[in-house]
């Protein structure tokens, strides 16, 4: 029998500016891929199975029969594979697209080879390549790239049920983003109404927007770990939640979030070191500032630390994400400041992690097709 084996590499993300505010309608982020990857391959196969490495899960069964797939595993930690091969076999369906029986096997380097986990967001990197795995498996056409994200999207929104999907932009696209959310509550108010995904994916997404962006070639981009892993869930949800408590405090914030996000993505547009790292630092205060009124700690002391010695150093640095720990970044005038910053970090206990924005988002890295087998 003749087979195709086809491999994916999906990029993880970091958040570069604009945290929390993209989760309200038209507020911005910058968020970027990293070079630290989740590979899936698929492959054709006589029985359907799957297999998680990260998770020591192989081989195990699966269906997909009336829209719905199925595990031979009760584990949880399949509930994003899950929903991806769901949503992307029963929008192939609806298309008439014939599936015949594979094999699919992911593996991820976005962790620690120790399981510590840095924040890169996983959970949407996994989702998107599975996604980009089975449309590149079944589709003649080049891979649509606007597709691929809305799919990824919606399976991730439908099990994590809240988030801004910019985890997903990057690891699709790829780069440098200018993001705008389409909005959690929408997609999945939207996905109800909807007689299919078909049709939900050519609705107009009122709220997204995606812009790619280039950072100025002079400027180095650091990444540290301080060893604090934060649950985002439980931070976002006490941000939020400062709409309700304290209204004024919460609007201040987003204006000044909108304000810093806009200098530094003009900094980038137009390679002005000076407004990138001016916009680094505002919002860095802006959430500082905000997480202070909502009673939360974004900038941990060691976050603290990490932002300040770039900032000595001539360069900026912020928290990345929700904060609380994980990571921080620092953009950088020059190599040699990096390298006296990553110095600097180890000296203070932050470790320095080999991690740069990364250029390309889902890829087919691999293709063998009609290969005969003996």
């Amino acid at each position: 029998m003749s087979t195709n084996k086809l491999t994916i590499k999906v990029p993880g993300k970091l958040m570069v500016a604009g945290e929390f505010a993209v989760l309200i309608p038209h507020h911005h982020l910058a968020v970027t891929a990293v070079d630290r990857f989740v590979y899936a391959t698929i492959e054709d196969a006589e029985q359907r199975t799957l297999t998680l490495e990260d998770y020591q899960l192989e081989d195990l069964s699966w269906g997909y029969k009336n829209g719905k797939v199925t595990i031979q595993s009760a584990d949880n930690r399949l509930s994003f594979v899950k929903e991806a091969m769901e949503v992307t076999c029963t929008y192939l369906a609806e298309a008439g697209v014939e599936m015949d029986h594979f094999n699919l096997a992911v593996r991820s380097e976005l962790d620690d080879a120790s399981g510590v986990k840095y924040g890169l967001g996983s959970s949407a990197a996994v989702v998107t390549a599975v996604v980009t795995a089975i449309m590149a498996r079944f589709t003649k056409e080049e891979l649509d790239k606007d597709v691929i994200f809305k799919l990824a999207a919606l399976a991730h929104v439908n099990i994590q049920g809240s988030g801004s999907g910019a985890d997903v932009a990057a690891s699709v696209y790829g780069g440098i983003l200018q993001y705008s959310s389409f909005q959690a509550e929408w997609l999945l108010d939207a996905s109800k109404s909807a007689a299919s995904i078909h049709e939900l994916l050519e609705a107009d997404w009122i709220y997204l927007s995606i812009k790619r962006l280039t950072l100025p070639t002079s400027v180095s981009f650091c990444v540290g770990w301080t060893g604090n892993p934060a649950s985002t869930t439980k931070l976002v949800g006490r941000i939020l939640k400062l709409q309700d408590d304290n209204p004024q405090a919460f609007k201040e914030f987003l204006a000044k979030s909108e304000r810093a996000v806009h200098t530094l993505l003009t900094g980038m547009e137009e390679e002005n070191q000076e407004l990138l790292f001016s916009g680094v630092k505002a919002n860095r205060k802006a959430l500082a500032t905000v997480g202070n009124n909502a009673d939360v700690s974004i900038e941990t002391a060691l976050l603290g630390t990490l932002c300040d010695l770039a900032d000595g150093l001539g360069g900026a640095g912020k928290p990345s994400g929700a904060g609380g720990g994980d990571c921080g970044i620092a953009f950088m005038p020059s190599k040699r400041q990096a390298e006296q910053l990553f110095s600097s970090w180890e000296k203070a206990g932050i470790k320095p992690l080999s991690i740069t924005s990364h250029p390309e988002g889902a890829t087919v890295i691999e293709s063998k097709k009609n290969i005969k087998k003996t």
